[in-house]
């Protein structure tokens, strides 16, 4: 009898043991998913001098109170879509999966064009018009499904503005998409082949040297950001600390290569790759637009080292 009690208080020992190890196994999910509140990261060309971002804030509070907003930024160059895409493609690494992007950049407002929500392969989702802001995402993560936004509990008023479906379309989706609503309600799926894309040209490279393009200004600084690659541009063959001949548009000048802005005297253009990995050509401590005059678009030429 004895032996048998002992026996059944050894089982109930090793079962609760195991509870809790399994227990303690879950345990890290559990805190990472604690880590990572429900987060709505917001971009715009709104600027801030007015009341309209926080008017989109009031509405995704009004559905969701505990949401966490992050500003990415509200200063896009008003009307850039290309603008817009680019800092969304900067952003989307170093968020979690679950992360809901509302982008409000949206020259056409009240057209044809179509609202939408779009989940990437990162499982991240993204709410804003459908006119080429997802177009670096999707080649970098791939988009998994897109739906386009026609379901009235997913907008807010009886009548909707024409102009400002940042407030009335895209805060509310992007509030109830953050909750955990369902978002296949929120309309009908669209094929990801019928996105639209912005009409970007990639980088090419054949026995002369790299062709390419400065897409950008790099804020309030003047460095210019380019499509190019850092591991595309190492394959020309320049080290650090060489000097790297480079045709801007019609202007052609010889930059030095170098890891940071001190590295040159001030003053002094340099090239440099910048903290997304691309090639990016600025002047120590002053504007590299401004004292070249440069205003992308504008096309770049590389030649291989030794040409």
């Amino acid at each position: 009898m004895m032996a048998a009690f002992r026996r059944g208080r050894t089982y109930l020992f090793f079962a609760a043991l195991l509870v809790w190890a399994l227990h303690m196994a879950n345990a890290p999910a559990a805190a990472q998913a604690e880590k990572y509140p429900k987060t709505i990261v917001f971009m715009t060309d709104f600027g801030v001098v007015d009341d309209s971002v926080a008017l989109c804030k009031g509405v995704m509070y009004s559905i969701m109170p505990e949401v966490r907003i992050v500003d990415l930024t509200h200063q896009v160059t008003p009307f850039s879509i290309l603008d817009g895409a680019r800092f969304l493609y900067g952003a989307t690494p170093y968020f979690p999966a679950g992360t809901v992007f509302v982008v409000v950049v949206d020259p056409t407002v009240g057209s044809t064009r179509k609202a939408i929500v779009a989940k990437s392969k990162r499982g991240q989702f993204f709410v804003l018009p459908d006119n080429g802001l997802l177009t670096l995402v999707e080649q970098r993560d791939g988009i998994e499904a897109v739906r386009e936004i026609t379901n009235p509990d997913w907008m807010i008023g009886s009548k909707l503005s024409s102009t400002f479906h940042g407030r009335d379309i895209f805060s509310p989706a992007g509030a109830h998409a953050a909750r955990g609503d369902d978002w296949t309600k929120v309309g009908p799926e669209m094929p990801v082949a019928s996105l639209v894309r912005l009409d970007l040209k990639a980088p090419h490279m054949d026995e002369s040297g790299m062709s390419a393009e400065v897409i950008a200004t790099d804020g309030p600084f003047g460095n210019l950001v380019t499509n190019l690659s850092a591991e595309d541009f190492l394959k020309l063959g320049y080290q650090r600390g060489e000097e790297v001949p480079v045709k801007i548009g019609d202007k052609e000048m010889k930059l030095k290569f170098v890891k940071t802005f001190s590295d040159v005297p001030l003053n002094q253009p340099l090239i440099y790759i910048d903290s997304r990995g691309r090639f990016a050509m600025a002047v120590n401590q002053n504007s590299f637009a401004a004292i070249y005059g440069v205003k992308p678009p504008v096309e770049l030429f590389i030649p291989r080292a030794g040409k």
